[in-house]
C-alpha cells in the first residue's frame, strides 16, 4: 500500500518524467520521436508480409490476418518493451537514486508510463482499422481498458522485481531479454492454441501473457467478455496479486542497498 500511495501522491512528477524520459530515447536522431513508432510499425509490417503473403496465412474466425495478427502483437510490444525499459530503470537514474529527498519507488514506474505512449498509438490505430475494413465499434472495445489496466498493474510488479535485481545481479538484463524471446513464442501471437494438442494447452495458458493477448482479441475480433473466462480470470488476477506482493516486498527489502551499490 505505500508503493501504491506513493505512486498515487507523485503522479505528477510521473507524468512529466514520464514524457521527458519518452524524448530523450531518441534525442539526437534525425526523425526523433518517430522511432518509436517506426519500428513497431515495420516489425508488423515484417511479419504480415512473410505469414499473409508468403505463407498465404489464412483469416482468423473470419477477421483478416493482418487484424488478428494486429490485435495480438501491440499488448506484447509493449509488455516487452515496458519490461525492458524498467528493469535499468535503476541504474540508469543513479544520480536520482543518490538523492535521499527523491521518491525511487516512481522509477519504474515512470518507465512503464513512458513507453504506454506509444501502446496507446497503436491501440487507437487499431480502431480505426477496425473501423475502416467495416467492422463496426461495439461494447467490446471498451474492454481493452481491463486488459490494459491488468498488463500495466503486472509489468509494475515485474519491472519492481527485475530493476531491484538489477543492482545485484547484472545479468538480470540479459535474462529478461532471453525470457522475452522465448516468450514471444510461447504466446499464441502469430499462431493459435489451436494448433497444439490439448494436452498442451493448459501449460501455454499458465502464461499470463496469454490472457491479455487473447484478451485483446476477445475484445476487437471474438466478442468475449472476461467474466466468460471465469477460471482462466481468477487464476490471472491470484497471479497478479501474487506478483504485486512479491514485487513490493523485494524492492523493499533491497532498496536500502541500492545508493551504495550504484
Amino acid at each position: 500500500m505505500s508503493i501504491f500511495k506513493n505512486v498515487n501522491n507523485n503522479k505528477n512528477i510521473i507524468f512529466s518524467l514520464a514524457k521527458q524520459n519518452f524524448k530523450n530515447r531518441y534525442l539526437g536522431s534525425q526523425l526523433g520521436i518517430l522511432w518509436a513508432f517506426i519500428q513497431p510499425t515495420i516489425m508488423i509490417g515484417i511479419y504480415w508480409f512473410v505469414f499473409e503473403v508468403g505463407f498465404k496465412s489464412l483469416p482468423v474466425n473470419d477477421y483478416p490476418f493482418l487484424l488478428w495478427f494486429i490485435a495480438g502483437i501491440i499488448p506484447w510490444f509493449y509488455f516487452s518493451e515496458a519490461v525492458s525499459s524498467a528493469t535499468t530503470c535503476i541504474i540508469e537514474n543513479t544520480h536520482l537514486v543518490k538523492k535521499i529527498v527523491f521518491p525511487i519507488f516512481i522509477l519504474p514506474v515512470i518507465s512503464i508510463c513512458s513507453s504506454l505512449f506509444v501502446h496507446l498509438f497503436f491501440i487507437i490505430v487499431t480502431l480505426f482499422l477496425f473501423l475502416g475494413l467495416g467492422y463496426g465499434a461495439d461494447l467490446y472495445y471498451l474492454q481493452i481498458t481491463y486488459y490494459l489496466v491488468f498488463m500495466l498493474v503486472m509489468v509494475s510488479a515485474l519491472a519492481y522485481i527485475t530493476s531491484a535485481l538489477m543492482i545485484f545481479l547484472k545479468d538480470t538484463g540479459q535474462i529478461v531479454a532471453m525470457i522475452l524471446q522465448f516468450g514471444f513464442w510461447l504466446t499464441p501471437i502469430i499462431w493459435t492454441i489451436d494448433m497444439l494438442p490439448q494436452k498442451y494447452e493448459v501449460f501455454i495458458k499458465l502464461n499470463p501473457m496469454f490472457y491479455i493477448v487473447d484478451g485483446y482479441r476477445d475484445s476487437f475480433i471474438n466478442k468475449v467478455w472476461f467474466w466468460e473466462k471465469p477460471f482462466l480470470t481468477f487464476y490471472n488476477l491470484v497471479i497478479l496479486i501474487l506478483l504485486i506482493f512479491i514485487g513490493a516486498w523485494i524492492f523493499k527489502r533491497l532498496k536500502p542497498h541500492f545508493a551504495d551499490l550504484l
